[in-house]
């Protein structure tokens, strides 16, 4: 009986045993639900966010004013020093002439023949200047000059360096009219610009302050070549049409904490206008000064490409500057002004109203021309064979090349191929004459009370004789 009992518990044991493996068996098939669902959801998480993240990164990058990188493209072809004025009272000016050079580089070397650019700062003073321009030749080894601004930095380095040692020297900048007639360069071909002369600015200049109805004028003026030159061709216009300039005042070229001195001689005799032919470093302080002492109660101001400035309306205030007119070296509009901005934009997310930099653009583009056409005549790039093919590839006859690494490279390869090319600049046609000189329209150009502060009005196509 023991026995049996005993088995038949045993028996049941198994049946128990049975019934609970079977009764786990079907518990064993949502398992497998459960980790697929698992399993889902993190893949669809992980895959979606990096994925967000990944488009959205480049696109803050590519708006940023950040210069595109330039791909490798072997050794440079030629070996360019940059004079820009990065320092002293032209500095609100200098990085936009820097980032403008670093663009036509990397059009050149898009365009397949890269070109080196080494900069100097002149720190808008003769004798800093003089010593950059000569570390650039003696040092560095440039084959060219691109450089100075002020046309007092420009002249000396002309005279002590770029004409000595036979480095063609081109400016974009500098306007005054002793450039045109510097004795030092008279039979020897190496003072060039892309920019007028002041003999066409201090005309319009002349003209506009006439039309404008004045009658009176006094001129506040930075002493040096520059503000020499125009303050005498504007006198010359103004008082051709019948205007009598009160008083003619100088400054030094270097800034000054106050110009109070300054301020009361050229004011005694309540000009209508005055005048002011400085840079941003100078006028930023005397304004300051004309409107704290209340001369602008009685006198209007006109300005120039000097005080053509996006700095000094905040620094004084936008109210006190909006409605006074001033001139500049002008663009002349068109495809090339056109290319050249579009290419601004899309290196650096805007292009600020500061003037010049088309000419800095222009001085850079037809020295790597006219270098890759010695190449492309079998001499040695040289400093005299860069010198000699200038006119070659910046004056008519020839195809019409234009800013931007797509026209750059068509013009490469023509030179390339024998045939003769005409660039035609960012600022206007590059056609240097007997003297180095060239012809741009000049903008007159008014202050406006918002960002960025500067508006073009119009530009003047033709130059009056007086």
């Amino acid at each position: 009986m023991y026995k049996s009992i005993k088995w038949i518990s045993g028996i049941t044991l198994i049946a128990m045993l049975v019934a609970l493996v079977a009764g786990c068996a079907p518990a064993a098939t949502p398992t497998p639900e459960v980790i697929v669902e698992t399993v889902e959801v993190p893949v669809v998480e992980t895959v979606e966010v990096p994925v967000v993240e990944t488009v959205e990164v480049p696109v803050e990058v590519v708006v940023t004013p950040t210069p595109v990188p330039e791909a490798p493209v072997g050794p440079a072809k030629v070996k360019i020093g940059a004079l820009y004025c990065l320092t002293g009272a032209l500095a609100e000016f200098g990085e936009a002439f820097r980032l403008t050079g670093d663009m036509a580089k990397a059009h050149f070397a898009e365009a397949g023949f890269p070109i080196e650019i080494v900069v100097g700062d002149t720190e808008t003073s003769a004798i800093p200047g003089v010593e950059a321009a000569r570390t650039l030749v003696d040092v560095e080894g440039v084959q060219a000059l691109v450089g100075a601004a002020a046309s007092g930095v420009t002249v000396p380095i002309a005279e002590s360096v770029s004409i000595p040692s036979e480095i063609p020297q081109i400016s974009y900048a500098s306007t005054s009219p002793m450039l045109t007639v510097l004795p030092g360069d008279e039979g020897k071909d190496f003072l060039f610009r892309t920019c007028p002369s002041d003999a066409l600015q201090g005309v319009i200049l002349g003209k506009m302050a006439w039309d404008q109805g004045y009658k009176t004028a006094a001129v506040l003026w930075v002493n040096n070549p520059y503000g020499e030159g125009l303050m005498e061709q504007f006198t010359e216009s103004f008082e051709f049409r019948g205007g009598t300039v009160l008083a003619s005042v100088p400054h030094d070229e270097s800034p000054a904490p106050t110009y109070v001195s300054e301020l009361k001689k050229v004011m005694e005799g309540g000009p209508e206008a005055l005048v002011a032919l400085s840079y941003p470093g100078h006028a930023t302080v005397y304004l300051k000064e004309f409107f704290e002492a209340g001369y602008n109660a009685t006198t209007d101001l006109l300005f120039v490409d000097g005080t053509k400035s996006t700095a000094m309306p905040p620094e004084i205030g936008p109210e006190l500057m909006a409605g006074f007119y001033g001139t500049a070296p002008g663009s002349a509009g068109g495809a090339s002004y056109d290319a050249f901005v579009a290419e601004y934009m899309a290196f650096y997310g805007e292009l600020p109203p500061l003037p010049f930099m088309t000419n800095t653009y222009d001085a850079i583009a037809v020295i790597a021309l006219a270098a890759a056409k010695c190449e492309a005549d079998g001499e040695e790039i040289t400093p005299i064979c860069i010198r000699d093919n200038l006119r070659e590839v910046a004056n008519p006859p020839g195809e019409t090349i234009t800013p931007g690494p797509g026209s750059l490279t068509r013009g490469v390869e023509l030179i390339q191929a024998g045939e003769d090319i005409n660039y035609e600049g960012a600022a206007g046609a590059c056609d240097f004459d007997e003297h180095g000189d060239v012809v741009t329209p000049i903008e007159i150009w008014k202050y406006v009370a918002e960002p960025p502060y500067i508006v073009t009005e119009r530009l003047e196509m033709t130059i009056p004789e007086k």
